[in-house]
C-alpha cells in the first residue's frame, strides 16, 4: 500500500498551524510556499481537511485555515482518512470461490485465513495511526528542537 504525497503534505499542514497563533489563520499559499509544494494541489489537501472536520476555513485578506480541534484530538488516522479515503487497503476478492472443493454458501472473505491475517495487519496500521496525534507529534518536535514554534510562525509571517 502506499498512500498519496497528499497525506505527508496535509500532516506537516496540521503541524505547522498547532503553532499559528491563536486567532491567526494561514493561507494555502503560504503552507505552500512553507514547503515549496505546488499551492493548488495542497489547497485541495486542505479543503479534504476542512470537510473532515480537521481545518477550518475563512476567506477574506485575513482569512486562511486553522485547526478545528485541539491538536491532541486530531489523529493520523483522522488526516489520513480525510486524504485518502477509509476504504480498506486489501479488498478480499474470494479468489477460493475458484478452487477445486470451493463451496458456493461460503463468504470466503470471512473464512479465508490470508483475508484474516491482513485484515488483522490494517487493524493493527490504523491502531497505530489513531495512538498518534499532532499534539504527540508537535511535543516531540519542541522536545528536540525548542525553537520550531517560532521559527514556522516567523517564516510564516514571511510569506503573507
Amino acid at each position: 500500500m502506499q498512500m498519496g504525497q497528499g497525506v505527508e503534505w496535509a500532516i506537516h499542514s496540521c503541524l505547522n498551524l498547532a503553532w499559528v497563533e491563536p486567532g491567526e489563520a494561514c493561507s494555502a499559499a503560504q503552507l505552500a510556499a512553507f514547503f515549496a509544494l505546488p499551492a493548488p494541489y495542497l489547497n485541495k489537501q486542505l479543503q479534504a481537511l476542512v470537510r473532515a472536520g480537521i481545518l477550518t476555513s475563512t476567506s477574506g485578506p485575513r482569512g486562511g485555515f486553522r485547526l478545528a480541534r485541539d491538536p491532541d484530538t486530531i489523529s493520523l488516522l483522522d488526516i489520513v482518512t480525510a486524504i485518502e479515503g477509509a476504504q480498506e487497503a486489501f479488498r478480499c476478492q474470494q479468489l477460493l470461490k475458484n478452487t477445486p472443493g470451493a463451496r458456493k454458501d461460503v463468504d470466503y472473505r470471512k473464512e479465508c485465513l490470508v483475508a484474516q491475517a491482513m485484515r488483522q495487519a490494517e487493524l493493527a496500521w490504523r491502531r497505530s495511526l489513531a495512538g498518534q496525534t499532532i499534539g504527540d507529534i508537535k511535543t516531540d518536535v519542541e522536545k528536540r528542537v525548542p525553537d520550531t514554534p517560532e521559527l514556522t510562525r516567523s517564516r510564516l509571517a514571511e510569506l503573507r
